[in-house]
């Protein structure tokens, strides 16, 4: 393998596969990028053998080839070379040679042969997506995904592709993050769960300007193209709780909250709450003032009162301020509405300019 590669051509797709490569792997060649050059296409991919991602650049002049060299040592060494410099590449006899002016560096090499195959399988359902589209649902939405929960399958998001309707759900048991979008074009119905992992670094590519992504599901994988980057990700295997269900219906009190103010106080409690728990108590009076308050192990309290437009009885209950504050910062609207059943089971936060949002918080025992 021999080419010729302006740097910035080269850092951009180093940059987009570094992010599924663990630093730490089991297997040495994971540490690896794979490089293959074709017909002037140099293509590199990265993998963890869960979150795959193959981006595709051009080359001045080359001889084609396969090789994996150590990922994070390539992207350091074309990080630091000369903006716009031209870089020179000769692998033979197990060196993968460097040369940028006058710098020189020789890598160690791992076969192409020996880098793990990632089987995508045959694709059963195919959409295209608008990207802004897909990358509001990830954002509106991941914050609420477990993190090493014991039930695996709150680890990741769920995508539902139903009829027209694309919906994101995520949720860690205590709070539940819904987000729908109706397409233009129509797709099967099909539930899949796509890891933690994935999820983010495909959040992070769409935040790189495509306009729409292809969205391929197989089996057990999925795929997302976005241009010159592939995605692809293993996905977890189990049944997502039917979200439909949680869902509060017969809503008994309605109140709608200025947003920032309501963010000011709840921060500003929070403060004095619980440093493990972030538990405050909302009490709701007939007279349409909502108080918001703290106390600690130390005995510190804090309090803060808000007024509110109500509809229906008060109450009092208690919530994770941390969950609250996730919620109203996806909360794009001047006011924030949030929806008790008569029982006060859970809260139902939304956007009071955008339907497409919903958020589910469940009360804490104080």
């Amino acid at each position: 393998m021999k080419f010729t590669i302006a740097r910035e051509t080269l850092l951009t797709p180093l940059q987009q596969v570094i992010g599924v490569i663990e630093k730490r792997q089991t297997l040495p060649i994971l540490s690896n990028v794979l490089l293959k050059l074709s017909d002037g296409q140099l293509e590199l991919t990265g993998t963890d053998l869960e979150v795959q991602l193959i981006t595709r650049t051009t080359v001045e002049s080359g001889e084609d080839g396969a090789i994996t060299v150590p990922a994070r040592k390539l992207l350091d060494i074309c990080r630091l070379l000369p903006d716009k410099s031209a870089i020179n590449v000769d692998c033979k006899d197990e060196r993968f040679a460097i040369r940028c002016g006058s710098s020189k560096f020789n890598l160690a090499t791992l076969p192409a042969d020996n880098y793990p195959e990632f089987d995508t399988g045959t694709t059963e359902l195919e959409v295209a997506v608008p990207a802004a589209t897909l990358r509001r649902a990830l954002e509106k939405t991941t914050f609420a995904m477990a993190q090493q929960d014991v039930r695996y399958y709150l680890n990741g998001l769920l995508l539902d592709v139903d009829g027209r309707t694309l919906r994101t759900v995520a949720s860690d048991g205590h709070r539940l993050a819904v987000f729908e979008e109706v397409l233009e074009i129509e797709g099967q119905g099909r539930q899949i769960i796509i890891p933690r992992k994935g999820v983010l670094e495909l959040a992070r590519l769409l935040g790189e300007g495509a306009e729409t992504v292809t969205v391929q599901i197989a089996p057990n994988t999925v795929r997302v193209n976005l241009g010159a980057v592939s995605f692809a990700a293993k996905l977890i295997e189990g049944r997502f709780p039917d979200f439909q269900r949680v869902m509060p219906r017969d809503l008994a009190r309605i109140m709608l909250i200025d947003k920032d103010v309501f963010k000011g106080a709840l921060t500003r409690v929070s403060v004095l709450s619980n440093e493990k728990y972030k538990s405050i108590s909302m009490e709701v009076d007939e007279e349409a003032v909502m108080s918001l308050k703290a106390q600690n192990p130390e005995h510190e309290e804090a309090e803060e009162r808000v007024p509110i437009q109500l509809e229906g009885s008060g109450l009092s209950v208690g919530f994770n301020a941390a969950y609250l504050l996730d919620a109203i910062n996806n909360v794009g609207s001047a006011q924030v509405r949030l929806s008790f059943t008569e029982a006060a089971n859970s809260c139902l936060i939304e956007d009071c300019e955008d339907s497409h949002f919903k958020f589910i918080v469940m009360p804490m025992r104080l």
